[in-house]
């Protein structure tokens, strides 16, 4: 599967619906089997969009590159912090952002979803993670043992000066369960309350090893690379529910 993750920077408003449908247009064009664009992209905390002005864009690019699909990063609708799946102009899934991050007054902002989500593309099954999700193995692993992933796919609002972190996290959630782990970054914000350097993006084999893009934008990965597992969930996880603290 062809990948391309986008190095977004979050500008104002109408210049960031221009950018990102030129950058969908040619990563689309360029081949790319799976187009991902980060958490917030287009409005961030703090800027006002529609999410049936997003649904529209989001269709249209969709319909007009049928060959790809489209992870449009995350939209503010109905209070929650919304990722949405497409292709050929219709929406295959969505997942609302479940571990909010209090810090940067996300509970203000939105509420958390109920439930994790997956998405067929392809003879893939991607897992969506958005953002400080990551840090909660047990979302990754039920991915892995409920839906079978192939892949989890993490779009981000994170900051670069803790990468170490967001690096770490990641290749954790590959090695751990054993399959790709791909995290998408918004590159910086330049809104004004809402300036600052974003995290690099990172892709993550089944044995946690980084793989590379000459364009630090398209990525290619081989499903093979799921059979050199070394532990494999699927076949070694032990169901136990009770705890003993003596």
């Amino acid at each position: 599967m062809r990948v391309h993750l986008s190095r977004f920077i979050c500008l104002d408003l109408p210049s960031n619906l221009i950018r990102f449908e030129l950058e969908a247009d040619q990563a689309a064009r360029n081949g790319a089997d799976l187009v991902v664009f980060p958490e917030a992209f287009l409005h961030g905390y703090t800027r006002e969009l529609r999410p049936e002005e997003a649904r529209l864009i989001f269709r249209r690019i969709s319909s007009d590159h049928p060959r790809s699909t489209f992870i449009f990063g995350s939209i503010t609708e109905d209070r929650r912090n919304r990722m949405t799946v497409w292709r050929g102009g219709q929406e295959l899934g969505h997942y609302d952002k479940v571990h909010l991050f209090a810090p940067h007054g996300e509970l203000e902002i939105w509420d958390p979803g109920d439930r994790y989500a997956a998405v067929k593309v392809q003879d893939w099954t991607l897992g969506l993670i958005t953002c400080s999700d990551i840090r909660f193995p047990e979302q990754a692993r039920a991915l892995r043992l409920q839906s079978q992933c192939d892949a989890l796919v993490a779009v981000a609002w994170w900051p670069w000066r803790r990468d170490h972190v967001w690096e770490t996290l990641l290749r954790a959630r590959a090695m751990e369960n054993g399959i790709f782990t791909l995290g998408c970054c918004v590159a910086a914000s330049e809104i004004p309350g809402e300036v600052f350097s974003g995290a690099a993006n990172h892709v993550f084999d089944p044995l946690g090893e980084p793989l590379q893009a000459a364009d630090d934008r398209t990525y290619h990965l081989d499903k093979d690379r799921l059979d050199d597992v070394l532990v494999d969930p699927l076949k070694t996880y032990v169901d136990i529910s009770r705890v003993d603290c003596f």
